[in-house]
């Protein structure tokens, strides 16, 4: 059987980071093997399920570079979304008569019940549960009812919900991808809940039929989902399904052993494309979040990642979020990106601090002078914006350099010296200044620093003289004359 994998997310929210990890492991996992990625929505909670979330994650897949085979597309109607594949649709509440179909089966062969209890008994089962000092299980009081008991309750109008007959001995042996078999007792698990009494299935039950639907051969998901995995495994049998190969990731921790949460950073993946990091960084970063290579490899391609990628890379203990990490290695991929590129991903940025419309190959030449310094996309604006506007001085190098003894002499005599000089390039540039500072008798550093602060205000920056030719003669004259004034003693 080919291979089939698929990434589920519940549109409740954002897509976090834990999300984004284990659909990008996925991806992975399909492309590695030239095999079908399907993104399937469960939206199958009614109350916190909503249009925006689903947006969310499709741009986030989208921004990510995580394209799917089947699922939904992007271009959204008033009614939904398009959809591409063959076994749609990729929406659980559009599919809701497979499920009742299954549901029905599995309780007209015995291996289903309904369940009255309502969300009070069942409070009060947990209530006893815990004032016994033991670990709530559903009693199955509902189990093993007759059918005319079944019928009385109904007369009364009670409501019902499906409940699932699990094994009441021996045991569910998963074999995990990743963990090798997990043995579960059968005595411990509950009758699991498969569809509620509003009609509509749960998580665990939909789950089982669209993975069989859809041929899904392959489930990579997070470990919170093991202990589902006994349940549905046992509905596989039930229906006289063949289970995929499960394989659960390891649990994403913070920086203080914490699961990871929102108070250690953001956690959305759209969040880090708005602080300006790279969707190549994420990519890189989040496949070692669990998953390494025998030689420890830290930066990849992403067709070296897709070559490498497997699953008996992944590892069974926590892996942890190291926001340094990210922070240095978007750095990297800064640093080795190009330009053309490095603009177009930093539109947004160059937009809000109004250096949208700016000189297009100024800009490109600023930016590779600044390119080294960068950190985040959200960084060029304010390291390349005193090339384009008056510069905003910082008072501590105003401080300890243009306030400087002799410092004022300096940057009156260069804004006459530097008028004569031609042509107003970065190697005669850096020939007359030190020959400058040869003739008046000063070390470079007394005539360097004062240099860069007066004409961009910082006291660090590009390289100086390449600096001083893109800034052009007229403005870099201007701006020594001007900061003059700053040079003056208070």
């Amino acid at each position: 059987m080919s291979v089939r994998t698929r990434f589920a997310p519940s549109p409740t929210g954002f897509l976090h980071i834990g999300g984004a990890r284990t659909a990008l492991f996925c991806w992975l996992f399909a492309r590695h093997h030239k095999a079908a990625f399907i993104l399937r929505i469960e939206d199958t909670d009614e109350v916190r399920s909503t249009r925006e979330s689903v947006d969310a994650i499709l741009h986030s897949m989208n921004w990510l570079g995580l394209d799917w085979d089947e699922g939904p597309l992007l271009t959204k109607r008033d009614e939904g979304w398009d959809e591409k594949g063959s076994h749609g649709p990729y929406f659980q509440m559009k599919r809701t008569e497979h499920y009742k179909r299954y549901v029905k089966q599995l309780i007209d062969e015995g291996k289903a019940y309904p369940c009255y209890c309502t969300a009070e008994d069942i409070d009060a089962m947990r209530k006893l549960a815990e004032s016994e000092k033991r670990n709530y299980r559903y009693d199955r009081r509902c189990r093993n009812l007759t059918a005319d008991e079944r019928k009385a309750r109904e007369a009364q109008g009670k409501k019902f919900s499906v409940r699932f007959k699990m094994p009441e001995d021996g045991e569910t042996v998963v074999d995990d991808g990743i963990r090798g078999q997990v043995h579960f007792d059968n005595k411990l698990r509950q009758d699991l809940v498969i569809q509620k009494t509003s009609g509509v299935p749960t998580y665990n039950f939909a789950n089982v039929i669209d993975d069989h639907m859809m041929e899904v051969t392959h489930v990579v998901r997070g470990d919170e989902h093991l202990n589902n995995t006994p349940e549905q495994q046992q509905i596989y049998s039930a229906l006289g399904f063949t289970p995929p190969k499960f394989a659960h990731l390891s649990m994403i921790l913070g920086p203080d052993g914490a699961k990871l949460s929102k108070r250690h950073g953001a956690t959305s993946v759209l969040e880090y494309r708005d602080q300006g990091f790279l969707p190549e960084t994420m990519r890189n970063y989040l496949a070692l979040l669990g998953w390494s290579t025998p030689e420890s490899q830290q930066l990849f391609t992403q067709e070296e990642l897709v070559a490498k990628f497997g699953l008996e890379g992944c590892q069974k203990n926590p892996a942890t979020f190291d926001n340094a990490k990210l922070l240095w290695m978007n750095g990297e991929y800064i640093r080795t990106s190009t330009v053309d590129r490095l603009l177009e991903q930093a539109k947004p940025f160059l937009e809000k601090a109004e250096l949208g419309s700016v000189d297009r190959k100024v800009l490109s030449t600023a930016v590779k002078l600044e390119q080294e310094k960068a950190k985040l996309l959200s960084d060029i604006p304010g390291l390349v914006e005193f090339f384009f506007r008056e510069p905003n001085y910082d008072p501590k190098a105003v401080d300890k350099v243009l306030k400087a003894p002799g410092a004022d002499k300096v940057v009156e005599e260069l804004a006459v010296f530097l008028e004569k000089v031609e042509p107003f390039t970065e190697k005669s540039l850096e020939d007359a200044i030190r020959k400058f500072c040869e003739d008046t008798g000063r070390k470079t550093g007394q005539v360097f620093h004062p240099i860069r602060v007066a004409v961009s205000g910082k006291t660090t920056g590009p390289t100086l003289f390449g600096m001083l030719e893109l800034l052009g003669k007229a403005t870099v004259v201007a701006r020594l004359k001007s900061a003059q004034k700053l040079c003056v003693q208070a």
